[in-house]
């Protein structure tokens, strides 16, 4: 049995409106979303021995979530990930972005579904969140209609995506949570062991755009089919940590793309999608450490993302999954993150 509960969050400055708290509590798990950018502001979780932490990076308070921040559990969109120099072309028409992230546009733009208040509705579980992003919104055509729907059940907490618009237009939604199994506060990740199925990845130049390519993953760095420990395999391949987009079987079935674990709290994340991909990030781009809940500091490889995705920069490369919803079409996609302990 889930419970939701509502709570006033904060007032977005000059008249920005009123942000709301969801909680949904079941027994095991404790999820809480504000409606300024259906950001999930704290998880909940046991470890084997009963002892609750919040496992997602945040902050305190509105402020922290208003002012620039790393998409801390936010929903990002219309396209997450990048768009190559922010470009793309739909019947012969050339559209331009906004360039956020030098050369390339990233997230959906100066003013993402982020940073957007969205308009929630209770559900016996859980809550639904809508948006109405205008035509024309940062560069993108036609009117989308957006619906994103939080449910928690017992350990799992299931994330459904639906969008509809008025002319053909790129979508790509995906949450932007980041997690670390021992607790938001924990230094590091390089002691959680992470498991990705998929059977290849997508190489990226060096302003992480991906080549074209899609390479198998077997005898690299970017094997991850059998679990690793984070913290020494980085260290034999002597890598940064990880921003790429990994390959999943193409087709809206449900499918599970990730596992990852930590011993020292048996705490367990599991993720299944219906999307082709999942990009897996360990934090590498923060250089300056970043405040965080109840005086935490997050520094670099404090916590890692699994982005349930398309691809990116799928609008601009014919061989990627198509990523253009059109008039009379609906976009849905879902991802279910389940948390445990072993």
């Amino acid at each position: 049995m889930t419970e939701v509960t509502k709570e006033t969050f904060g007032t977005l400055p000059d008249g920005g409106g009123v942000v709301d708290k969801f909680i949904l509590k079941s027994d095991s798990v404790t999820v809480e979303i504000i409606s300024f950018g259906c950001i999930v502001t704290t998880l909940q979780t046991k470890d084997r021995h009963g002892k609750v932490a919040d496992i997602v990076l945040g902050f305190d308070n509105l402020e922290g979530y208003i002012k620039k921040h790393p998409y801390f559990g936010a929903v990002v969109g219309r396209v997450a990930n990048r768009i190559s120099s922010g470009k793309f072309s739909i019947d012969g028409q050339e559209y331009q972005l906004a360039i956020n992230k030098e050369p390339n546009s990233i997230h959906g733009g100066i003013k993402g579904f982020d940073k957007a208040l969205w308009t929630p509705e209770v559900l016996p579980n859980g809550v639904r969140f809508a948006l109405v992003s205008p035509d024309k919104d940062e560069g993108f055509p036609g009117e989308l209609k957006v619906w994103v729907t939080y449910t928690l059940a017992e350990g799992e907490l299931t994330i459904d995506y639906r969008a509809k618009t008025s002319k053909t237009t790129p979508v790509n939604l995906t949450n932007h949570s980041y997690f670390n199994l021992a607790g938001h506060g924990a230094p590091n990740i390089y002691d959680h062991e992470v498991c990705i199925t998929a059977e290849s990845y997508l190489p990226a130049d060096d302003v992480q755009i991906p080549t074209g390519e899609i390479a198998s993953v077997q005898n690299t760095y970017f094997d991850l089919r059998k679990a690793v420990k984070l913290g020494s395999h980085m260290q034999q391949f002597h890598m940064n940590g990880f921003d790429h987009n990994f390959c999943l079987p193409i087709g809206k079935d449900k499918k599970h793309c990730a596992r990852v674990y930590h011993p020292a709290t048996g705490r367990v994340l599991d993720v299944c999608t219906t999307q082709p991909g999942v990009q897996f990030y360990t934090m590498n781009a923060v250089t300056e450490p970043i405040k965080g809940k109840n005086g935490a500091t997050y520094c670099k490889h404090s916590a890692f993302c699994l982005e349930t995705q398309n691809w990116p920069d799928a609008v601009n490369k014919l061989n990627f999954p198509d990523s253009l919803l059109r008039p009379g079409e609906e976009y849905q996609h879902t991802t279910w993150l389940k948390f445990s302990a072993a």
